[in-house]
């Protein structure tokens, strides 16, 4: 087991890689807990729950919204939730998103913590603070920035996990390393047919590997004014391929990156040998690399409705090299005319 901390402005975020889920208990120390969770991960999994009341809400991002936690408002309410009740989000990104997302704005901040269930959730959604729903099918554009209290995250919980699920996991691991560990890219490079066969202590590390790059990042700027951006590296173009063909997260964020790469390689920034690399590891992990043809007016206009834009640049995290990025302005023409 391996654990992290994040020391967020209010308060410090535990984070245990490899812990039983079973041992919540000793986490919660006690205190009155009501899990929110989705329908699946209640009926695989709802023998580990601890007795606790538990809300189960539907899946898929068209549950990420505005609507959804009304209905969790609403049921906190007849639970008699008060001020001190935790709030444990089981499940995936959609899950840990929304229940932190209720945590913080019901009756002024409930606290709050995360048992993800999906490699993609481990990693990336349940680490680092960023709790939100999306508007109209547009990313997280009401949201929050507020730590939970622990995240815990069990591997046996992936033992469930279908391939196609684990491969959004594998992404954002790659996006990890793409960016901020060149030994770790080396890794998922090397050993990416062992790791698919979900080999336990590979993917056990390489787990730990990608939360340990996020845990760094998210210490330096946890509100994302600055180095905390570059964990969208790939996100730019991935959350505009979800809201136009609503393709998963994984193989949004895989032709983001991609294409980032080759936007990188184009500007100089990046050798041409290091993106053909980039996106034939994207490949190994049985991902995509190719935007959508004739797609081009639809995805711009998906981008230039992001949060990340900024006049009429967008900010676009782009490589110097396997293990190293760096946040560029890019002008909305300019993305134009590089689609292809």
């Amino acid at each position: 087991m391996k654990n992290f901390e994040i020391h967020g402005r209010l308060g410090t975020c535990s984070i245990h890689v490899g812990k039983r889920f079973e041992e919540v208990d000793s986490l919660l120390s006690g205190r009155r807990a009501i899990i929110v969770t989705d329908t699946n991960v209640e009926k695989l999994h709802a023998a580990r729950f601890p007795h606790v009341p538990v809300i189960a809400i539907g899946m898929g991002e068209g549950v990420k919204t505005l609507d959804t936690a009304g209905y969790l408002y609403r049921r906190l309410t007849e639970l008699g939730c008060d001020r001190s009740t935790m709030l444990l989000g089981v499940g995936g990104g959609i899950v840990c998103d929304v229940t932190g997302f209720v945590a913080a704005t019901f009756l002024r901040g409930l606290p709050f913590a995360f048992a993800p269930t999906t490699l993609l959730a481990q990693v990336d959604a349940a680490i680092g603070g960023k709790n939100g729903v999306n508007l109209d099918g547009y990313k997280n554009l009401v949201g929050t920035i507020q730590q939970p209290e622990f995240v815990l995250c069990d591997p046996a919980f992936l033992d469930t996990l279908p391939a196609e699920e684990l491969k959004n996991g594998f992404a954002e691991i790659i996006k990890a390393g793409a960016v901020a560990d060149a030994s770790l890219f080396v890794q998922l490079a090397d050993h990416h047919e062992e790791i698919q066969r979900r080999d336990a202590n590979l993917l056990n590390e390489v787990t730990a590997a990608a939360v340990q790059v996020k845990v760094s990042i998210v210490n330096r700027d946890e509100t994302e004014l600055g180095e905390r951006r570059l964990l969208n590296f790939g996100h730019t173009l991935g959350h505009a391929l979800e809201k136009v063909f609503g393709i998963s997260h994984g193989s949004a964020v895989a032709i983001g990156m991609a294409f980032a790469a080759d936007v990188s390689a184009s500007k100089g920034l990046l050798p041409a040998e290091d993106s053909r690399r980039l996106k034939s590891v994207v490949a190994n992990y049985k991902l995509p690399t190719q935007i959508p043809m004739g797609s081009k007016d639809k995805l711009l206009d998906a981008m230039q409705k992001d949060k990340k834009r900024a006049g009429d640049s967008i900010h676009m995290i782009l490589l110097k090299s396997l293990g190293q990025a760096v946040d560029v302005q890019v002008k909305v023409g300019e993305l134009g005319r590089l689609l292809p």
